[in-house]
């Protein structure tokens, strides 16, 4: 069976008890900024500077993409990255997202303002993930699309303005009604009645884009045009999220990782944590890029189980995984209330955080759309094989419990990880861990 896995989905990797970690490390550079920095840098007039891209396989993907659609994007031998923007022609070919939602729906967005054609392709995983949260607003500002889920044809232009209420608080949609607004005719305005991240209005305004946001009300003005800017792209908390965890779980640890983004809208994660006890310190605090940044100590901590509300999902959406390992290490029960998006995402991480979970002999289960995990207040058994699903957030996850947990844990497929995370393994075991 393990040649199989192999063949299909990449290596396995186990993740095997370690310890104390320590050290001084850096993260890759944020994912969602790295694929705005791209696209706005494609629609943009003159040339735009990109420092600390992350060079991940889902932000590579948008790279090509924006090439294909016109746009001149390169690669500086010092690691810095240039976008001349152009008027978006027609590709020779579908643009192939592979595993990038965020790409997807953000291109989509961009694409539909311009009098073109245009077809998405993904890989399997994306090709089941809803496009329609996007299609349907789009579709009521004047694209034509075909199919629900990838492939999908948008046939831009001509667009006009609407008024959107963002239910789901999803960053992706938002951007995607933003993006095309940029050539409608008429106002553009999404409502949320629950804040979701904001980095597209941020970066809006960094490239000249006159665009307002008050009381969960989002709106463009007259200037819409982009001017190209230089850009710096801080580190991913979401990546954060792993050596953080880690350096908690594991007795004698202290772990200082540099340079990470603590918007607010991103940093439910690390609220939450501090509220579980955790001794997370953030130093040097500071904004690079037009967002806000610090150094954030992590200090080996006893947890306590917690309730997460609903209300936070949206601010740490991609850290539930890693913060089940850190609720299955901790004293008492940690509900995490309104996870229905985990269904969705490259796999139903809802599912297969809890199958890992038990797998490794913790009690964790879910009702309706709550995950409960039941703390052991110390490491659980560990010993299993997880099933990732072909979702890096799983295996990083259940690598990082391996760290810490009484038994090995392997995960069935690695590859994927570099979507996001391409030095990961060499990351961790430079600050003491153990993955083979």
């Amino acid at each position: 069976m393990s040649t199989v896995l192999e063949a299909t989905f990449g290596p396995r990797l186990t993740g095997s008890r370690s310890g104390p970690f320590s050290g001084f490390i850096g993260v890759p550079g944020d994912k969602s900024m790295s694929h705005r920095a791209l696209i706005f840098g494609g629609l943009a007039n003159g040339l735009t500077r990109i420092r600390g891209l992350l060079e991940g396989d889902d932000v590579l993907r948008t790279a090509d993409a924006v090439r294909a659609l016109g746009a001149q994007v390169e690669r500086a031998d010092s690691g810095e990255w240039t976008v001349r923007g152009a008027e978006w022609q027609a590709p020779a070919e579908p643009i192939d997202c592979a595993n990038s939602g965020t790409g997807a729906r953000l291109l989509m967005g961009a694409v539909a303002g311009f009098p073109i054609d245009v077809t998405f392709t993904g890989d399997a995983s994306l090709s089941g993930r809803p496009m329609e949260r996007v299609l349907g607003p789009l579709r009521s500002m004047g694209a034509r699309t075909e199919g629900s889920t990838l492939p999908v044809t948008i046939r831009g232009g001509r667009l006009h303005g609407m008024h959107f209420v963002n239910e789901k608080a999803s960053a992706q949609v938002k951007s995607a009604i933003l993006l095309a607004g940029l050539r409608a005719e008429g106002d553009v305005v999404v409502i949320e009645p629950r804040l979701s991240r904001d980095h597209t209005e941020n970066m809006l305004r960094a490239f000249g884009c006159d665009v307002t946001s008050e009381d969960g009300v989002i709106s463009l003005g007259e200037r819409r045009s982009l001017t190209a800017t230089d850009v710096a792209i801080p580190g991913d908390p979401s990546s954060a999220a792993f050596p953080i965890v880690a350096s908690l779980i594991v007795p004698g640890s202290q772990v200082t990782v540099r340079n990470v983004m603590v918007n607010p809208l991103r940093a439910g994660l690390f609220t939450t944590l501090q509220e579980m006890g955790a001794d997370l310190r953030f130093v040097d605090e500071r904004r690079e890029g037009g967002e806000p940044v610090a150094d954030i100590v992590a200090t080996a901590s006893a947890l306590r189980g917690v309730e997460v509300p609903a209300s936070r999902a949206p601010s740490m959406i991609d850290e539930y995984p890693i913060l089940a390992v850190a609720a299955a290490f901790a004293q008492g029960r940690t509900v995490m209330r309104g996870l229905s998006e985990l269904r969705v995402k490259e796999s139903d991480r809802l599912a297969a955080v809890i199958a890992g979970l038990q797998a490794c002999g913790v009690d964790a289960w879910d009702e309706g759309d709550d995950l409960i995990v039941e703390g052991l207040g110390g490491p659980p058994r560990g010993g299993a094989d997880v099933q990732a699903h072909h979702d890096h957030r799983i295996a990083m996850s259940f690598l990082v419990m391996g760290l810490a947990a009484q038994k090995a844990v392997t995960v069935d497929s690695a590859d994927m990880i570099a979507t996001s995370f391409p030095d990961f393994t060499p990351l961790m075991r430079s600050i003491g861990g153990s993955i083979q």
